[in-house]
């Protein structure tokens, strides 16, 4: 039977602007080292689970960035926090050649990032690893029937609330009035109680361009918290 999962595509377009030449080499010559492995249906047609430990070999908690678009969040929580390991997954090259840039400056190590889709990552993870997990204004998809392929349904928040611990957050971020809506109607129906919903930021919050080009656009951030329930 065919396995219509190859076919995945939430995403739209990988590709943006040409890439400058120091971003081809940021992705010739970095990629490999930071690079989650045994995840892409190349390396794991079978879907074998992997063993979160061994991805960092720490034994820290792990966290999870769904979308990091250019990686400003990403690498200022690796480096504000070198007591857990992080993991980001961004289908965008445009943007993975720029977070690659971005840990040259840092020089943090307790980062992984998977180059595709999330879900890849879901299907080879066991149960309750994650400690935290971020989605910072993921992709609108505004036209009505595109809402489906939104992160804030329960074809990707099921599988976000089984590979989350009891307990863990969950942080959402956007200016998208709808967007928000629909988190708030779909993140509780997988398991998660909301304790934030506010205008403000939290504490350690990190802005990225995508925020910033909404403020500059008159558009207003909202900012929702969630905590996975007891199984």
């Amino acid at each position: 039977m065919e396995d219509k999962t190859q076919f995945r595509n939430f995403y739209g377009r990988v590709r943006g602007k040409t890439l400058r030449n120091s971003q081809k080499t940021y992705l010739a010559d970095d990629l490999g080292a930071v690079q989650l492995r045994g995840v892409s249906r190349d390396e794991n047609p079978e879907r074998a689970k992997i063993d979160p430990k061994a991805i960092f070999g720490t034994g820290k908690p792990l966290w999870l960035e769904v979308g990091f678009g250019g990686g400003e969040h990403l690498v200022h929580m690796a480096a504000r926090y070198p007591q857990i390991d992080i993991i980001g997954c961004e289908p965008f090259v445009n943007g993975v050649a720029m977070l690659l840039g971005k840990l040259r400056a840092a020089g943090v190590e307790n980062l992984r990032l998977y180059p595709g889709d999330v879900r890849d990552v879901f299907d080879v993870l066991p149960d309750q690893v994650f400690a935290k997990a971020f989605l910072n204004y993921p992709d609108p998809w505004p036209k009505a029937r595109h809402h489906k392929r939104r992160f804030v349904n329960q074809g990707y928040l099921t599988e976000l609330a089984r590979t989350m611990q009891p307990g863990a957050e969950f942080r959402i971020a956007s200016d998208i009035p709808d967007y928000i809506r629909q988190s708030r109607e779909e993140v509780p129906q997988a398991g998660f109680d909301r304790i934030n919903d506010s205008p403000t930021a939290w504490d350690d919050w990190f802005s990225t361009r995508y925020e910033q080009k909404a403020l500059r656009e008159g558009r207003v951030p909202h900012y929702l918290t969630y905590r996975r329930a007891a199984a």
